[in-house]
């Protein structure tokens, strides 16, 4: 193995530590090509570790089993070409096809995810060299888009045309993307990595969640750059980032990235891969003794942080927007920001969307992290010819205040470890309420409220972020087990960031609408002038709506604590820069 490192945890490794000893997890890629794409999906299992390694090229077997696979598409910093989003709705049209059609989104469709990745499904091994080979084409790879490695680099979708950003920090989140992508000796980790980039001042990167993040800052000579936060995370182990007293110019971004991703294969646990995550090791060490590893290891001076510049949480890019004049002289231009509800979209319409973009725009497809899409470079006197096409009334730039905020994830539909079906009912659930307060809300962005829905505890939805959080779970109904979730209330991210509080256990999902409803009506009634839902919820405390729950006639039981070891650790000696951790 390439990355040499003590193991500062003792010698007794977990089995996937074993098996990434035993062979480079990037080494499945020929694998794929010669052998299995030719032998079948059961000459994979007959590999010890291999079903693990395919993490490595984006890879994972579907819950279905069989011949059946997702594959995920890095696209750092959520920027497609319009040629590459065309392509990969040509591939989700002809070979991201199920046994039979979905109800709603047919048999040709991908989901975009909350790192701005797409993912296809219902592939087959003997198709993967070619998916491969027609993504490089137009640039673009699945190489460590899942696995022990640096994930897919977040940044703000509108970067580089947002009127309103510090400085655009997309090449930044390209040279990291770069430096990691294909990178061998960065490629053992002890567990996934995840880095997000922005210059934005809205925190649309979701800083305070990643294990790296770097989010604008200015020094008193007016030097623009980043501060460092380290240590975020959700799934069972929820963590706010930790300021470590960092200012980081962008030409040292990399090196940065590079640095900590070394610091944390040479102490990170890799025996318990339960507890193995970065924050773990942040959460143990604190920051100050993280910024002294990192200085030992970093090829640039260390900095004290300068000025945060973030000065709220942008859940989305919904709507049309005026963006930055390219010139003082140029033509006045908009980017639409289009919902695509619980990120999921059919091969065709990605195809329209991408001739949208050519035809209308800059060329250029955006993906952003609640699961939606923005076209660019937009001429105002295009604009209603563009608004006009039938696509963008299924990927609407104006959708009702659900719709427009719900997010969730795979659920058991492809995931093996997720307990509930999501898509379908979170797309479901937002309809409703729409229709329910169709006349008292949906006016300005505040009045959004944003519900997510993780299928289990791995969050890969962000719940825990959310207004209306939900979490897979079962429930007894009387002789039977049924689907259900546990509800949480009140979670954000920027200056008032916070997680959800969980006041709600296994509820059956046939009762959550009126759950939902009657925690909104109360809102209604009882919220100030401009107040979001999570403001009103941390006002009255979350605990104080659950009754409504059962006023709804909601059944359930309390919420078991699985944050509870996190959260009681999750304190730093020196406080984090944007709410508590």
């Amino acid at each position: 193995m390439e990355f040499i490192r003590p193991f500062r945890h003792g010698t007794e490794l977990s089995q996937q530590e074993r098996w990434k000893l035993e062979r480079h997890p990037l080494d499945v890629a020929e694998a794929i090509r010669e052998r299995y794409s030719r032998l079948g999906p059961d000459s994979i299992a007959k590999v010890p570790g291999e079903v693990e390694r395919l993490k490595w090229v984006g890879l994972y077997p579907q819950r279905q089993g069989g011949d059946a696979f997702m594959l995920r598409v890095k696209v750092p910093g959520g920027r497609l070409s319009a040629t590459q989003a065309r392509r990969i709705g040509e591939l989700a049209d002809e070979l991201a096809r199920g046994p039979e059609p979905h109800p709603i989104w047919g048999d040709r469709y991908c989901d975009i995810t909350t790192r701005q990745t797409v993912q296809l499904h219902w592939l087959r091994i003997g198709d993967i060299p070619q998916v491969w080979d027609r993504l490089a084409e137009v640039g673009l790879t699945t190489v460590q888009a899942c696995g022990d490695s640096a994930r897919n680099v977040s940044c703000c979708p509108v970067a580089g045309i947002d009127a309103d950003e510090a400085f655009d920090a997309s090449p930044v989140a390209q040279a990291i993307s770069a430096l990691f992508t294909g990178n061998r000796e960065y490629a053992n980790l002890p567990r996934k990595f995840k880095i997000s980039v922005t210059g934005c001042l809205d925190d649309c990167a979701r800083a305070e969640i990643n294990d790296v993040a770097m989010w604008p800052a200015r020094l008193d000579d007016g030097t623009l750059g980043f501060n460092l936060l380290v240590g975020g995370g959700l799934s069972d182990g929820p963590r706010m980032a930790s300021d470590v007293d960092v200012f980081v110019e962008p030409r040292d971004a990399p090196e940065c990235a590079r640095a900590i991703a070394q610091l944390y294969g040479e102490l990170g646990n890799r025996e318990n891969r339960g507890v193995n995550r970065f924050r773990y090791l942040v959460q143990e060490l604190g920051p100050e003794l993280i910024r002294d590893e990192l200085e030992a290891r970093a090829a640039f001076e260390l900095r004290p942080a300068g000025e945060a510049l973030t000065r709220r949480y942008r859940g989305d890019h919904v709507g049309v927007h005026r963006q930055r004049l390219a010139s003082p002289d140029g033509p006045l231009q908009s980017y639409v920001g289009c919902s695509v509800t619980v990120g999921r979209i059919t091969g065709a319409d990605l195809v329209e969307v991408a001739d949208l973009a050519e035809a209308y725009g800059d060329a250029t497809v955006r993906l952003t992290a609640d699961q939606n899409l923005v076209l660019s470079g937009v001429p105002d006197d295009r604009l209603d010819d563009l608004l006009a096409h039938e696509v963008l009334g299924r990927c609407s730039p104006f959708p009702g205040p659900f719709t427009r905020g719900v997010v969730a994830c795979t659920g058991n539909e492809f995931c093996r470890f997720a307990i509930v079906e999501t898509k379908v009912r979170a797309a479901d659930w937002a309809r409703e309420m729409d229709e329910r307060f169709a006349d008292v809300l949906g006016g300005p962005e505040e009045e959004v409220v944003r519900m997510h829905f993780s299928g289990c505890s791995a969050s890969c939805a962000q719940p825990q972020v959310a207004d209306i959080a939900f979490r897979g779970e079962t429930a007894h109904v009387g002789d039977s087990i049924v689907e259900a979730v546990d509800v949480g209330l009140g979670g954000g991210l920027g200056p008032d960031a916070a997680f959800a509080d969980w006041v709600a256990g296994a509820v059956p999902v046939g009762d959550v609408p009126d759950a939902i409803a009657a925690v909104l009506h109360r809102y209604l009634v009882e919220r100030r002038a401009g107040e979001p839902f999570r403001s009103f919820v941390r006002r009255l405390g979350a605990e104080d709506l659950a009754p409504q729950l059962s006023t709804a006639g909601v059944s359930g039981r309390p919420v078991p604590d699985r944050d509870a070891g996190a959260r009681s650790t999750g304190t730093d000696e020196r406080p984090t820069t944007r709410g508590p951790t």
